[in-house]
């Protein structure tokens, strides 16, 4: 079944699961939700017209951007990317889970793993593999746990910044841009 096959058979909009429910990201009042919220909570977001970019791409199939809802309230969001930007996973056609965020009072609940659960699903009816990002420094900790819990494994392309492979001996900046690559077959 292709992508926009699912899409249309299962248009699953809303999932529940006790106090918490996933949504797929569908108009224009939603997106400046997650705009006004996301810049409410986190200091190095930018307002602007990201989730408006989103919501464009989700129209078209080449993104699924899940918003989580704990108790009726926004907790955070989660994307699919179907074409990634890192080299590796364009070749291989393989979807990649991007930008993960839980907003700090509704960590620890769960969440990132329903997001998770959910994503690798979709992606699970269009790829053999799943991919992810994730960032080296201290506040990726949890993330870099629980990728590895949930059975990720390192793609064996080393560090890259800006997705581009970092060479021996050149100097990159430790920041948001220095990532490695971790893949995952799915059931």
């Amino acid at each position: 079944m292709n992508r926009e096959t699912y899409m249309k058979s299962e248009e699953r909009g809303t999932m529940m699961s006790g106090k918490l429910t996933l949504k797929r990201l569908s108009n224009l009042d939603e997106a400046a939700l997650l705009d006004q919220q996301f810049s409410q909570h986190f200091p190095w977001y930018k307002s602007g017209d990201y989730y408006k970019e989103c919501l464009e791409e989700n129209r078209e199939g080449k993104r699924v951007t899940l918003m989580a809802f704990y108790e009726d309230q926004l907790a955070g969001c989660c994307h699919l990317l179907y074409e990634s930007k890192y080299p590796f996973f364009q070749t291989d056609n393989i979807p990649e889970i991007n930008d993960l965020n839980v907003f700090p009072e509704f960590r620890r609940k769960g969440i990132a793993s329903k997001l998770f659960d959910e994503i690798e699903s979709i992606a699970a009816t269009t790829s053999k593999y799943i991919g992810l990002g994730v960032g080296l420094y201290k506040d990726y900790g949890n993330a870099q746990m629980m990728y590895g819990k949930r059975g990720y494994i390192m793609d064996g392309k080393g560090m890259t910044y800006n997705n581009i492979q970092v060479q021996p001996g050149h100097s990159v900046m430790v920041d948001d841009e220095l990532l490695i690559y971790l893949v995952k077959e799915l059931d």
